[in-house]
């Protein structure tokens, strides 16, 4: 049996999928996810099962991330999940941009879509995928620039 905590089998593929710079998004219930040629993970069962957060900490549990992204509405409006998703986001800032950035701009750059069964207004956060730069600069004469020394420091909880 797979070490660790994802088990499902569509979730863990489109983890490997993702490469340096790639867009995931894990959406609530009512995102309106593209059809066609992205990848999507429908974990919903039901009403808030799973819920956003509970989705995006699983993802987080097997997955690195240099950009967490979350429509300004959310930390006006939804404040208390605003805090929360903070709270569990240790490798960069939680961003916020428009609500019709994460609509336009955000959603058709996507790769991957992972829809929860939450019902949070606002509820929608992209994250672009980064890389361990800590293996990368481990090796012999590799220097890493300013921009990367934060990363390459950073320790898992």
């Amino acid at each position: 049996m797979k070490k660790g905590k994802i088990l499902n089998r569509a979730l863990n593929s489109a983890i490997a999928e993702m490469g340096h710079g790639d867009v995931l998004m894990v959406c609530d219930a009512g995102f309106p996810i593209p059809r066609n040629g992205v990848t999507i993970v429908d974990l919903a069962i039901t009403q808030d099962l799973p819920s956003v957060l509970f989705t995006a900490e699983l993802l987080i549990s097997d997955f690195i991330y240099e950009r967490v992204i979350v429509a300004e509405e959310n930390k006006l409006y939804n404040p208390v999940f605003h805090q929360d998703l903070k709270n569990l986001i240790d490798r960069c800032p939680v961003e916020t941009v428009p609500h019709t950035d994460i609509l336009e701009k955000w959603k058709s750059s996507a790769k991957v879509f992972i829809r929860s069964g939450g019902l949070e207004p606002w509820g929608n956060i992209v994250f672009v995928s980064g890389i361990d730069a800590a293996a990368y600069f481990s090796k012999k004469g590799a220097i890493p620039p300013d921009y990367f020394k934060d990363r390459v420091a950073y320790k898992e909880k």
